[in-house]
C-alpha cells in the first residue's frame, strides 16, 4: 500500500506552469564567450507544418489462436511522463507482430478501459511504427501542472507502469515467439523460472 515516510506538514505555496508561445523576433540569441565577446546566433531555418499524425487504430490483424489474460507489459515497454498539465505515455512493442497486435488493440477506448481515472479525459494518440511505438496524450489528468496537482505521482512518472501492470487478452503465439521468457505449461502460459534462480529448498527426509 501507500504510505508516507514523514508526517502531513503545513501547507505551502505552490506555482503553476502556464506554456505560452512568443514571435520569435521577441527574443534575440546571444553566445557569450570567456573575454565577453558577445556573438548573435540567427534564427534556424523553417519549413512546413508537420503532418497530422494522430491516428485511431485502424490497424486490422487476426487474432485468431489461444489468448492469455496477461500484464500488457509482458509484450510491451513503456515511459510516461508530465507536459504540464498534461500526461504523456509511450508505449513499444518488441517485435513487428506485437506492433501490429499493439497498433489494433491499444485504441483511445482501450486505454480509457486499462485507466479508469482518464475516462473523461480527452487523449490524442499518435502510432509511430517506425519504432513500433504509440504515443498517448492525456489532457488535464495532472491538474494545472505538476506544482500543484494533488496525485500520488504528480509527474505521471509511473503512469506506464501502472499501464504494463494491467492485464488485457494477447494472443500466446506474441507471448511465446521467443521474446519473452516464457513457456507454455498446464493450458496456460506462465512466467519461466530466471536462469540462475534457485529452486525451493527441499524439505525431505526433515
Amino acid at each position: 500500500g501507500f504510505f508516507a515516510t514523514t508526517p502531513p506538514s503545513k501547507e505551502s505555496e505552490f506555482g503553476v506552469y502556464w506554456p505560452a508561445m512568443i514571435a520569435r523576433s521577441a527574443v534575440t540569441q546571444e553566445v557569450v564567450l570567456n573575454d565577453g565577446k558577445r556573438i548573435i546566433v540567427a534564427d534556424p531555418p523553417t519549413g512546413e507544418a508537420p503532418l497530422d499524425l494522430a491516428t485511431s487504430g485502424v490497424v486490422q490483424v487476426a487474432t485468431t489462436g489461444p489468448t492469455a489474460s496477461v500484464p500488457l507489459g509482458m509484450l510491451v515497454g513503456a515511459r510516461s511522463g508530465d507536459k504540464g498539465g498534461n500526461a504523456n505515455v509511450g508505449v513499444w512493442a518488441r517485435s513487428d507482430d506485437a506492433y501490429r497486435w499493439l497498433a489494433s488493440m491499444l485504441t483511445t477506448d482501450e486505454l480509457k478501459q486499462l485507466l479508469p481515472e482518464i475516462a473523461d479525459l480527452d487523449v490524442d494518440r499518435y502510432e509511430l511504427p517506425n519504432v513500433r511505438g504509440i504515443n498517448f496524450v492525456i489532457h488535464g489528468l495532472l491538474g494545472r501542472g505538476v506544482a500543484s496537482s494533488t496525485r500520488f505521482d504528480p509527474q505521471a512518472k509511473s503512469l506506464g507502469e501502472w499501464l504494463r501492470s494491467r492485464h488485457m487478452e494477447i494472443p500466446e503465439e506474441l507471448l511465446l515467439d521467443g521474446s519473452i521468457p516464457l513457456q507454455r505449461g498446464d493450458g496456460r502460459v506462465r512466467h519461466e523460472r530466471c536462469r540462475g534462480e534457485r529452486e525451493p529448498a527441499s524439505t525431505k527426509g526433515k
